[in-house]
């Protein structure tokens, strides 16, 4: 299976399934002389892994990170070398029992029929490759990206979970490390678990949509025409299990105002080029303008649920399927590191790109 590798010049490739001995990553491209300790890639892992809150999967993976190669310790501090940087987490609590009813059948809303008319074959246990653990490397991988941009600051949110919205009035960046969510909004907090309370009775599942601000990001990151920093973001974060939407600054929205309404009007403000709005997201003719870089995507309701559904199984005989196991009731809440991750190693791709083309 091929198309297992991210990025340019900084480029990641993933490996490993949901109930196999271990998941990897393999980091290419990072500059030498970067300080990396295996604390600065747990840091994020723990932001990520599941187990954490009664509102996601109770599979509980520790996620602790070993890395193999690629760094150097010199006066006790390690330093990146510039060659390849490899990362292994053994897995820790699979229940592959939990998966024998898929094994014949197809699990609506995933891709377990896909994968079997491709390749013939497949991974029942937890999905296989198809599974989100495979995204605990990205958000590894992702670590490593943000050495190289420190001073680009990137912070994702839940902005809706299923049908109930924030109060955007009520944005507090300081709350969403302080609740499961990652909501920015304190009042909507009693209304999301009575949500995912239900849902778990219930059997079901429900979607959410993500936002990610990037600040700091420095004027000309991305090229025209096929190399668009928005383009590249898009991909990035479309590759992301679950993922169904994406939209920049404001996305669809722009649809329906007219151009003297979604147009950056600037001006000059100490003696620099200011914008008064930032409809674009931060992002023009696919080069960044120096203002906060704002995407959105939406991820859809968990496929794995208790409610029944009618499927079909390998023989193509008609029937039905329950999904038990450990999931999550909405897996757009741990896409927030991981939508996170994959801005941080696309916006450190195009640095080094636009440094390697026009220098520092």
């Amino acid at each position: 299976m091929s198309h297992n590798s991210f990025g340019h010049i900084f480029k990641f490739t993933t490996w490993g399934e949901s109930h196999g001995k271990a998941i990897g990553c393999v980091v290419d491209g990072a500059p030498p002389m970067i300080e990396l300790s295996k604390n600065d890639i747990q840091f994020w892992l723990d932001r990520r892994r599941p187990g954490q809150s009664e509102f996601t999967t109770p599979r509980n993976e520790p996620d602790k990170v070993e890395i193999l190669s690629g760094i150097y310790s010199e006066d006790e501090v390690q330093y990146t070398t510039g060659t390849p940087i490899s990362m292994v987490i053994y897995n820790k609590d699979q229940k592959s029992s939990d998966y024998d009813d898929t094994k014949e059948k197809f699990r609506p809303g995933h891709a377990d029929y896909t994968y079997l008319s491709k390749y013939g074959i497949r991974d029942p246990r937890g999905g296989g490759r198809q599974s989100a653990r495979e995204t605990a490397m990205r958000v590894a991988a992702g670590a490593i990206a943000r050495k190289i941009i420190p001073d680009i600051k990137i912070k994702g949110a839940l902005v809706q979970l299923g049908d109930l919205k924030i109060n955007r009035d009520n944005w507090d960046n300081k709350f969403i490390d302080e609740n499961p969510f990652w909501c920015p909004d304190r009042d909507s907090i009693k209304s999301w678990k009575k949500k995912i309370n239900s849902l778990i009775d219930e059997g079901d599942s429900c979607g959410a949509v993500i936002e990610i601000i990037a600040k700091n990001v420095p004027v000309g990151l991305g090229a025209p025409i096929y190399g668009k920093l928005d383009s590249d973001l898009g991909s990035a974060i479309m590759s992301i299990n679950a993922v169904k939407g994406f939209e920049i600054g404001n996305g669809f929205d722009a649809a329906s105002l007219k151009g003297s309404e979604n147009s950056d009007e600037m001006r000059i403000k100490n003696n620099k080029p200011t914008f008064l709005s930032n409809n674009s997201g931060g992002i023009l003719g696919g080069i960044s303008s120096g203002q906060d870089i704002i995407v959105r995507f939406a991820v859809k309701p968990t496929s794995s649920i208790r409610k029944e559904r009618k499927t079909i199984d390998k023989s193509q005989n008609e029937t039905a399927i329950s999904t038990t196991g450990r999931h999550d009731p909405c897996v757009g809440i741990r896409a927030v590191p991981v939508g996170e991750a994959m801005v941080a190693c696309v916006l450190a791709d195009h640095f080094l790109r636009n440094r390697a083309q026009i220098g520092s």
